[in-house]
């Protein structure tokens, strides 16, 4: 019973030994787990707190970096600004320094014209006093005496003037092929253009408003994530179912609308697909453009250019000049020199190589500060053309010696395509002031009693008094008038002047 009782004493003490040392290992390993998981919150929280301070440092960054940029864009107007208040001062003081001087030489040109006035004054009694000792001494009047010796030049000058005119007559005839082609190209060269606007934005249709928001996504990322791939600005307002592209290239404001119109028809607009999409439109282009070149060589029969011009002409196509499509005008330009070649018995192929090729300046890869003209001609030497091609190139605006009769056959070609109605726009008021110029310029002349600008300035009908201006003047008017206008006026083509002299009598039936 002892022993029973000794067992069951000791499998009691076993058990509450037992339990103890359970509850001693579970609370151990409790707290062992817990300072794990105490650890482990420890480290994430340092780590999303680096991540937040990383992304507010960026941020900050950012923000600094556009705050300096516009307080560099600010800084840069306002050193504009100071530049132009000081050129102001300057012109200021020019016309006032100006106006002295024109003050003092009107004083002295008053103070001439009363000597002059005496000396005049002085000059005719002597000559009333000379009249009359001569009409004494020759027993002749002063009238009779003028007759005579009008009588005798006349006969003197018309024999003169004969001998003259054979003289001409014979030369041309020696002369006149020469002569003639010398004519032709000086008559052309006469032509020049207007100054008239270019396309700096394209206009992006969508069918409704809501598109905009999806183009210019969360915060912008959309539209500056576009901007940035096509290096353009895009001009989101309030204007109904348009976009404005604004850039003065036009192959990127192409590239730009191609891309557009692929986002908006595909539905995914977003910054990785809108990189994606670009890259995709810009090898479409440059590949489009390659090919118009190509085209455009093959219609011309023009063959054995470089493949940098073939693609710089390809590139025309988006370029448009005073309103007019590049590549049409330089397409017109080669046809027209090649016929005039042909007429002067010169190389119609290299003349129209030439005319093809005058306007290659315009469409640089790279900014020049050179004029178009002197730039497309470095170009042309750099990719092996001719020596006759580069100075056609190079001096068809006279900014290069002309070497050759190619280039002012280019020159003469570039106007006539240019010059020709409905090639160009022109600004209203530049138009209406043309007008107004001409009808000034003819009304300037005395007899002149109205004027008329007609068919968009191409004609001048001039109205003369015919009591004021007789038949033997009106020819010699009409030159002057075209003289002037040539001489003070730009304009395209020509100006027809036609001098009118009526003589109207009224009588009334009562």
């Amino acid at each position: 019973m002892e022993s029973l009782i000794s067992i069951l004493a000791g499998l009691v003490v076993g058990a509450v030994g037992g339990y103890t040392l359970f509850r001693y290992v579970l609370k151990k390993t409790y707290n062992r787990i817990l300072d794990e998981a105490n650890r482990e919150s420890e480290v994430i929280k340092e780590k999303k707190l680096l991540e937040v301070k990383e992304k507010f440092l960026n941020k900050k960054a950012e923000l600094e970096k556009e705050v300096g940029q516009r307080n560099q864009r600010i800084q840069q107007a306002e050193n504009k600004l100071k530049q132009r208040e000081i050129s102001l001062n300057q012109r200021h003081d020019e016309l006032a320094r100006r106006k002295s001087e024109l003050d003092s030489t009107q004083s002295r040109l008053q103070n001439r014209e009363q000597a002059l006035n005496q000396r005049q004054g002085e000059l005719e009694k002597l000559e009333l006093q000379e009249r009359a000792k001569l009409e004494e001494l020759s027993g002749l009047s002063a009238e009779e005496a003028k007759a005579r010796l009008v009588e005798s030049l006349k006969d003197e000058a018309r024999t003169d003037a004969q001998s003259y005119i054979n003289e001409i007559m014979d030369d041309a005839k020696m002369t006149a092929n020469k002569e003639a082609k010398r004519i032709v190209i000086q008559s052309i060269q006469r032509v020049a253009t207007e100054t008239a606007i270019e396309n700096s934005v394209t206009v992006f249709h969508i069918d409704n408003d809501e598109v905009k928001g999806r183009i210019i996504g969360r915060e912008g990322r959309n539209i500056r994530a576009l901007e940035a791939a096509t290096g353009v600005e895009i001009v989101v307002d309030d204007t109904p179912e348009a976009i404005v592209i604004s850039a003065f290239d036009p192959v990127r404001r192409e590239i730009c609308r191609l891309a557009l119109h692929q986002l908006i028809t595909d539905g995914r607009i977003h910054p990785a697909r809108i990189e994606e999409v670009v890259a995709k439109v810009r090898k479409q282009v440059e590949e489009e453009i390659i090919e118009t070149g190509k085209r455009t060589a093959i219609d011309l029969g023009i063959h054995g250019l470089h493949p940098e011009l073939v693609r710089i002409v390809g590139k025309m196509k988006y370029r448009s000049s005073y309103g007019q499509n590049l590549l049409q005008h330089a397409r017109e330009t080669a046809n027209l020199c090649s016929v005039m070649a042909a007429e002067l018995g010169l190389n119609p192929k290299k003349a129209k190589r030439a005319g093809l090729l005058h306007d290659i300046g315009k469409v640089p890869d790279e900014e020049s500060e050179l004029p178009h003209a002197l730039y497309g001609a470095k170009l042309a030497e750099k990719f092996k053309e001719k020596p006759e091609i580069c100075n056609a190139i190079g001096a068809h605006h006279d900014e290069m010696e002309m070497t050759t009769l190619l280039a002012p056959i280019v020159q003469v070609c570039d106007a006539i395509s240019g010059a020709r109605p409905g090639a160009r726009r022109e600004i209203v008021e530049a138009y209406i002031k043309r007008l107004n110029d001409l009808e000034r310029i003819a009304m300037s002349y005395p007899g002149v009693t109205k004027t008329y600008a007609i068919q968009a300035g191409r004609e001048l009908r001039v109205i003369v008094g015919a009591d004021k201006v007789d038949d033997t003047q009106i020819e010699g008017l009409s030159n002057d008038i075209a003289r002037q206008i040539q001489d003070e006026m730009t304009y395209p083509g020509q100006v027809k002047i036609t001098v009118i002299r009526e003589t109207r009598s009224v009588s009334y039936a009562k």
